[in-house]
């Protein structure tokens, strides 16, 4: 008994089968008159079944006092012996049910992705691989949280909606314990995420999982396994925890430089979270062994849907916009711009002609020392100061206005930057006031330490609210880039008409999802985020194209080949502050007739 439900099953079905044998062969013994009447051996081992299964099957019986005697104890018999038996398989299937409903079975998948643990980036996670996989016949995404079964899917399925064709299967254990992570096959995985849970020290919790998934014996080929770390110091360890075939990212260092070049480049974290999210355009690598012998600069033409954006070489290097005059190999691949993989497409015929009188020539800018306002500080103020001073003229001054003692003392010196330092509370308006806004080209709004992640996205908004409406009354003089917890705040944060939301932990949850589909693209990423090389520049339109002109894409294409730049896409100045996409349009059709006015910016990859 002591061996489960298993074991009941076979000794209760073996003594159901010894007692009809018994009951059968006794009849041909005592009753042989009876029992040939009835089919001899073989007819009584079929009437004896009937009787133990069915005790009413005994009322029409006739015959001799050991027939009828050795029928009655057949289905006596079969009232303890089979009715037990019954009992039992209700009772293991009953606990059967519940243990699937408790989500501690294995799961049979091949092919599908694991998340592993729970916070609120699951739910983007999930929308994302939704999205992604729209177009596959068949997926699944499986998570192992140690959470109630029942009460993941509920939460996903209220927040994320209709899962499409990708089927969601949820599981109950610790990621950290090795036995656990068989509940959801990592073996047969395509890619494995690990989820940073939403507690103190989740570096060490995600250096944990790595070190779990690494210490499993695989069977077959090992997943990829994507993940992201917090705090930079714990980087090396992570990826030594997750070795070769795991992909650490650090979510600090890439939401410092996105909120660093944003303060550059207004429109930039839409722009980025476009090519994050599946939902917009992405990055795809082709083979196009039709395009080989070929330079890159003449690869731009020779599309019809999608823009090339860079080279993946076949030692695994990335190079975004090269050289125009480099010759692209037949082992290359093609890192195109597009909104699916399946709407990449080679022109069959000659490119469409550039409209040349629309094309201008740019005028040369040299840099100018430029003022810029840091409202609060947290645990990244520190770093963004140091990249800023990277990437502004000499002469640049930078003043920290916050609730706390002079935290820059220690900072410094720096080669570009003067920093100054002015006690003052970001969301109070005669505070704000005092630090004379309208003196600065860029006002960076961080979420301030030492209060919960709603808390300071509360005070975020309440100064977003007074910098739009003393902005408005300046006449719009400078740009603002805040740095929110909660994308659910961002849609609040709308009416604020920020010129840059830098939502950290949703930006981090879109790029694993990139990386978890195909992990090759985290150095695009990288060279993208990286002052060395090329990056995204939102330049003035009239650098490229005559304001006001007639023209298209393909002509805006190579108005920017020929400064050795490959454009994107554009932004809008008359939708700025217009949701969802805050006037950014990238990839649009190459032909479809195009009037960019002096105002407008052109999306390009450049180097400076």
């Amino acid at each position: 008994m002591s061996k489960g439900t298993p074991a009941l099953i076979g000794w209760l079905g073996l003594a159901s089968a010894a007692l009809v044998l018994v009951v059968a062969t006794a009849a041909v013994v005592l009753a042989p008159r009876d029992s040939d009447r009835n089919g001899h051996w073989p007819g009584m081992v079929w009437r004896s079944l009937l009787r133990t299964l069915d005790p009413g099957t005994m009322g029409g019986d006739s015959g001799g006092v050991a027939f009828l005697g050795l029928m009655l104890v057949a289905t006596v018999g079969g009232l303890f012996i089979v009715s037990s038996l019954i009992g039992v398989l209700t009772t293991g299937l009953e606990s059967k049910i519940t243990e699937l409903r408790k989500g501690r079975s294995r799961i049979v998948e091949q092919g599908h992705t694991v998340l592993l643990g729970w916070s609120e980036q699951v739910f983007t996670v999930v929308a994302e691989l939704v999205e992604a996989n729209q177009s596959e016949r068949r997926s699944c995404v499986a998570i192992l949280a140690d959470r109630d079964k029942v009460e993941m899917e509920d939460a996903i399925r209220a927040r994320v909606g209709e899962f499409g064709r990708t089927r969601i299967v949820c599981r109950t254990g610790n990621p950290l314990k090795v036995a656990d992570l068989d509940l959801v096959s990592p073996g047969t995985a395509r890619s494995i995420m690990v989820i940073s849970p939403e507690v103190e020290d989740a570096d060490t919790h995600v250096i944990k999982v790595l070190l779990s998934l690494g210490a499993r014996a695989w069977e077959r080929r090992r997943p990829h396994v994507v993940a992201a770390v917090h705090d930079s110091a714990n980087l090396p360890a992570a990826r030594l925890a997750g070795g070769e075939a795991a992909r650490v990212i650090d979510a600090d260092d890439i939401a410092i430089r996105l909120i660093v070049q944003s303060h550059r480049q207004s429109g930039l974290s839409q722009v980025c979270t476009d090519l994050l999210d599946f939902a917009g355009h992405e990055f795809y690598m082709r083979a196009e062994p039709s395009l080989a012998g070929m330079t890159f600069g003449e690869t731009l033409s020779r599309y019809d849907l999608g823009v090339p954006a860079g080279l993946r070489r076949s030692d695994g290097t990335v190079a975004l916009n090269p050289p125009m005059d480099t010759a692209v190999r037949a082992d290359d691949e093609i890192i195109v711009l597009a909104e699916d993989d399946l709407l990449i497409r080679l022109a069959s015929g000659p490119p469409p002609p550039v409209r040349e009188r629309a094309i201008t020539t740019a005028t040369a800018r040299e840099p100018v020392p430029e003022r810029t306002l840091l409202l609060g500080w947290n645990h990244r103020a520190q770093k963004i100061i140091e990249l800023l001073d990277d990437f502004l003229a000499p002469g640049s001054a930078l003043t920290v206005a916050a609730p706390r003692e002079d935290p820059t003392g220690g900072l410094g010196p720096f080669a570009n930057l003067k920093v100054g330092f002015v006690r003052a509370e970001p969301t109070e308006r005669p505070s704000l006031e005092s630090l004379d806004v309208g003196s600065y080209q860029h006002v960076i709004v961080l979420s301030e330490a030492g209060y919960d992640r709603e808390h300071a996205d509360a005070r975020t908004l309440v100064t977003l609210l007074h910098l739009r409406d003393m902005e408005d009354a300046l006449g719009d003089p400078f740009s603002i880039v805040s740095e929110i917890n909660d994308d659910a705040n961002r849609e609040v944060a709308q009416v604020t008409k920020a010129d840059d939301f830098v939502v950290s932990d949703k930006l981090i949850s879109l790029m694993l999802t990139q990386l978890s589909e195909n992990r090759h693209l985290y150095d695009v990423f990288a060279d993208l985020l990286d002052p060395a090389g090329s990056e995204i520049y939102l330049k003035p339109a009239c650098d490229y194209l005559v304001p006001g002109g007639t023209a298209d894409f393909a002509t805006l294409i190579e108005s920017a080949r020929r400064r050795g730049e490959v454009a994107l896409g554009y932004r809008l100045s008359d939708r700025y502050h217009e949701p969802p996409g805050y006037g950014v349009v990238l990839n649009p059709g190459k032909t479809a007739p195009l009037v960019l006015s002096a105002h407008d910016r052109v999306i390009v990859l450049a180097e400076n």
